[in-house]
Protein backbone atom coordinates (compact mmCIF):
# COMPACT_ATOMS: atom_id res chain seq x y z
CA UNK A 1 0.00 0.00 0.00
CA UNK A 2 1.31 3.58 -1.12
CA UNK A 3 1.28 5.19 2.11
CA UNK A 4 -1.28 8.79 1.63
CA UNK A 5 0.62 11.99 1.22
CA UNK A 6 -1.44 13.35 4.30
CA UNK A 7 0.70 13.31 7.58
CA UNK A 8 -2.44 13.46 9.43
CA UNK A 9 -3.85 10.52 7.33
CA UNK A 10 -0.34 8.49 7.63
CA UNK A 11 -0.06 9.14 11.63
CA UNK A 12 -4.28 7.96 12.13
CA UNK A 13 -3.23 5.12 10.01
CA UNK A 14 -0.12 4.27 12.31
CA UNK A 15 -2.47 4.53 15.19
CA UNK A 16 -4.71 2.13 14.15
CA UNK A 17 -1.82 -0.14 12.64
CA UNK A 18 -0.41 -0.14 16.39
CA UNK A 19 -3.30 -0.26 18.05
CA UNK A 20 -4.47 -3.71 16.11
CA UNK A 21 -0.87 -4.97 16.66
CA UNK A 22 -0.76 -4.67 20.06
CA UNK A 23 -4.44 -5.38 20.66
CA UNK A 24 -4.32 -8.61 22.85
CA UNK A 25 -1.35 -7.00 24.79
CA UNK A 26 -0.63 -5.55 28.33
CA UNK A 27 1.89 -3.41 30.00
CA UNK A 28 3.77 -5.56 32.88
CA UNK A 29 3.17 -2.75 35.41
CA UNK A 30 0.71 -3.65 38.34
CA UNK A 31 -2.13 -0.92 36.01
CA UNK A 32 -2.05 -3.53 33.33
CA UNK A 33 -2.89 -1.10 31.10
CA UNK A 34 -3.38 -1.39 27.41
CA UNK A 35 0.12 -1.69 25.45
CA UNK A 36 -0.55 0.21 23.05
CA UNK A 37 -1.37 3.35 25.73
CA UNK A 38 2.75 3.19 25.80
CA UNK A 39 3.08 3.48 22.06
CA UNK A 40 0.91 6.46 22.19
CA UNK A 41 2.41 8.10 24.78
CA UNK A 42 5.69 7.78 22.76
CA UNK A 43 4.51 9.85 20.01
CA UNK A 44 2.75 12.06 21.86
CA UNK A 45 6.16 12.78 23.89
CA UNK A 46 7.78 13.17 20.67
CA UNK A 47 5.22 15.67 19.18
CA UNK A 48 5.20 17.86 21.91
CA UNK A 49 8.69 18.19 21.87
CA UNK A 50 8.89 18.98 18.45
CA UNK A 51 10.13 15.99 16.85
CA UNK A 52 9.85 15.26 13.23
CA UNK A 53 6.68 13.77 11.69
CA UNK A 54 8.30 10.56 10.68
CA UNK A 55 9.85 9.99 14.37
CA UNK A 56 6.24 10.76 15.38
CA UNK A 57 4.73 7.61 12.85
CA UNK A 58 7.56 5.86 14.00
CA UNK A 59 7.06 5.94 17.20
CA UNK A 60 3.73 4.46 17.09
CA UNK A 61 5.13 1.53 15.07
CA UNK A 62 8.85 1.23 17.01
CA UNK A 63 7.23 -2.00 18.98
CA UNK A 64 5.55 -3.70 16.55
CA UNK A 65 8.27 -5.85 14.99
CA UNK A 66 9.96 -6.48 18.57
CA UNK A 67 6.29 -7.41 19.84
CA UNK A 68 3.97 -8.59 17.23
CA UNK A 69 4.19 -11.08 14.03
CA UNK A 70 4.88 -8.06 12.09
CA UNK A 71 8.16 -7.40 10.20
CA UNK A 72 9.99 -4.81 8.82
CA UNK A 73 8.85 -5.86 5.52
CA UNK A 74 5.65 -4.99 6.47
CA UNK A 75 5.78 -1.19 8.03
CA UNK A 76 7.93 -0.98 4.88
CA UNK A 77 5.21 -2.29 2.19
CA UNK A 78 2.52 -0.19 4.57
CA UNK A 79 4.30 3.17 6.32
CA UNK A 80 7.39 3.15 3.22
CA UNK A 81 11.11 3.33 3.44
CA UNK A 82 11.64 6.39 6.06
CA UNK A 83 9.68 5.28 8.62
CA UNK A 84 10.58 1.32 8.07
CA UNK A 85 14.20 2.50 8.76
CA UNK A 86 13.51 4.96 11.91
CA UNK A 87 11.44 1.79 13.51
CA UNK A 88 14.28 -0.26 12.41
CA UNK A 89 17.19 1.30 14.16
CA UNK A 90 14.69 1.21 17.22
CA UNK A 91 14.05 -2.21 17.60
CA UNK A 92 16.21 -4.40 19.19
CA UNK A 93 17.04 -8.31 18.14
CA UNK A 94 15.42 -10.71 20.13
CA UNK A 95 17.52 -13.41 18.60
CA UNK A 96 19.98 -11.85 21.07
CA UNK A 97 20.27 -12.37 24.66
CA UNK A 98 18.89 -9.65 26.85
CA UNK A 99 22.20 -8.52 28.45
CA UNK A 100 24.09 -8.22 24.46
CA UNK A 101 20.39 -6.27 23.43
CA UNK A 102 21.12 -3.89 26.19
CA UNK A 103 24.80 -3.69 25.77
CA UNK A 104 23.81 -2.96 22.40
CA UNK A 105 21.41 -0.32 22.90
CA UNK A 106 24.22 1.70 25.46
CA UNK A 107 27.20 1.57 22.81
CA UNK A 108 25.12 1.96 19.38
CA UNK A 109 22.57 5.07 20.39
CA UNK A 110 25.10 7.81 19.32
CA UNK A 111 25.64 6.36 15.99
CA UNK A 112 21.31 5.92 15.20
CA UNK A 113 19.94 8.61 13.23
CA UNK A 114 18.39 11.97 14.83
CA UNK A 115 14.93 10.72 14.28
CA UNK A 116 15.77 7.46 15.67
CA UNK A 117 17.72 9.35 18.74
CA UNK A 118 14.94 10.83 19.24
CA UNK A 119 12.27 7.96 19.25
CA UNK A 120 14.59 6.20 21.41
CA UNK A 121 14.79 8.74 23.68
CA UNK A 122 11.05 9.03 24.22
CA UNK A 123 10.38 5.80 24.74
CA UNK A 124 12.93 5.39 27.76
CA UNK A 125 11.13 8.57 29.19
CA UNK A 126 7.36 6.62 29.28
CA UNK A 127 9.68 3.21 29.75
CA UNK A 128 10.80 5.48 33.23
CA UNK A 129 7.68 6.99 33.89
CA UNK A 130 5.67 2.90 34.08
CA UNK A 131 9.05 2.06 36.32
CA UNK A 132 8.43 4.95 38.69
CA UNK A 133 4.46 4.76 38.66
CA UNK A 134 3.38 1.21 37.80
CA UNK A 135 6.64 -1.20 37.69
CA UNK A 136 5.58 -4.78 37.33
CA UNK A 137 4.74 -6.56 40.33
CA UNK A 138 8.19 -8.86 40.13
CA UNK A 139 10.76 -6.27 39.53
CA UNK A 140 12.18 -5.12 43.04
CA UNK A 141 13.51 -1.86 44.02
CA UNK A 142 17.36 -3.28 42.89
CA UNK A 143 16.05 -4.50 39.44
CA UNK A 144 14.27 -0.95 39.43
CA UNK A 145 17.52 0.72 40.41
CA UNK A 146 18.86 -1.22 37.27
CA UNK A 147 16.69 -0.16 34.90
CA UNK A 148 16.98 3.67 35.85
CA UNK A 149 20.57 3.70 36.10
CA UNK A 150 21.03 1.69 32.19
CA UNK A 151 17.92 4.21 30.69
CA UNK A 152 20.05 6.88 31.73
CA UNK A 153 23.57 5.19 30.10
CA UNK A 154 21.45 4.74 26.50
CA UNK A 155 20.11 8.58 26.90
CA UNK A 156 23.62 9.70 27.18
CA UNK A 157 24.08 8.83 23.60
CA UNK A 158 20.88 9.74 22.45
CA UNK A 159 21.15 13.03 23.85
CA UNK A 160 22.11 16.26 21.83
CA UNK A 161 19.50 16.08 18.98
CA UNK A 162 16.88 17.66 20.96
CA UNK A 163 17.21 19.95 23.58
CA UNK A 164 13.30 19.53 24.86
CA UNK A 165 13.05 15.78 24.99
CA UNK A 166 17.09 15.82 26.62
CA UNK A 167 15.59 18.37 29.73
CA UNK A 168 12.37 16.11 29.62
CA UNK A 169 14.77 13.21 29.81
CA UNK A 170 16.60 14.60 32.90
CA UNK A 171 13.34 15.35 34.33
CA UNK A 172 11.82 11.80 34.67
CA UNK A 173 15.18 10.71 35.27
CA UNK A 174 15.43 12.17 38.28
CA UNK A 175 11.92 11.57 39.40
CA UNK A 176 12.48 8.19 38.94
CA UNK A 177 15.71 8.33 41.00
CA UNK A 178 13.71 10.45 43.77
CA UNK A 179 10.42 8.21 43.74
CA UNK A 180 12.58 5.18 44.60
CA UNK A 181 15.22 6.87 47.03
CA UNK A 182 11.95 7.43 48.96
CA UNK A 183 11.38 3.79 48.86
CA UNK A 184 12.70 1.32 51.67
CA UNK A 185 15.04 -1.62 49.60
Amino acid sequence: MNPPADPAATLLRAALFAARAHAAQVRKGAAREPYVNHVIEVATILAEHGAPPEAIVAGLLHDTVEDTDFTHEDLLREFGATIAAIVAEATDDKALPKETRKALQVSQAPRKSEAARQLKLADKISNLRAIAESPPANWNHARRTEYIGWAGRVAEGLMDVNPALDALFRETYRAAVARLAQETP
